[in-house]
């Protein structure tokens, strides 16, 4: 009968590990795989450009033709507006399992983002990707904007991105 109590407690305790390790999806890091050094993404709406940079801040790769949320002009808000946001990131963690053809996460919101929409009683969203295209989609792309904010790439650049751009690698997207 003594038992039972701390029986009880370990076991919360240990399901409630669980819990938050499958909450907060915990990823371990990824490691870029090519022979190439990426410090740095940058990220041009206007111009339909995502360039990696080395240390010195020459281009190493660049990939044009990218695809934004529907409402491509402006910084992303709030949940739901469809656009893809501005700023400085990180690229956090990849999903080989995604719905689309491999994601890398953006760290957005970031602060000032989550307190502009707090500030009009909204929520900033979130799950902002850089992604290839739908997993349904047999082959090619498909036109125009129309994510609902990430940046979308074809299958094959996703894949050079993927093998390129570690986790930790900062990301900075401008108009």
């Amino acid at each position: 009968m003594r038992w039972r109590p701390v029986l009880l407690f370990g076991t919360v305790l240990a399901a409630g590990g669980f819990l938050l390790a499958v909450l907060t999806d915990a990823k371990p890091a990824r490691a870029a795989t090519a022979d190439i050094e990426v410090t740095s993404v940058r990220v041009e709406k206007a111009a339909r450009t995502l360039t990696l940079l080395d240390r010195e801040g020459n281009a190493v790769r660049r990939y044009s033709g990218i695809q934004l949320g529907d409402e491509p002009v402006g910084p992303k808000h709030y949940e739901g507006d469809e656009r893809t946001p501005e700023g400085r990131y990180v690229i956090d963690y990849g999903n080989e399992n995604s719905s689309y053809f491999l994601s890398l996460h953006i760290s957005y919101p970031a602060p000032a983002d989550s307190a502009f929409a707090a500030r009009a009683g909204r929520s900033p969203g979130g799950l902002i990707f850089v992604h290839g295209q739908p997993n349904w989609l047999p082959e090619g792309r498909i036109p125009g904007d129309w994510t609902d904010g990430c940046i979308a790439l074809s299958n094959d650049e996703m894949e050079d991105l993927w093998s390129l751009v570690p986790d930790g690698t900062p990301v900075e997207i401008v108009p």
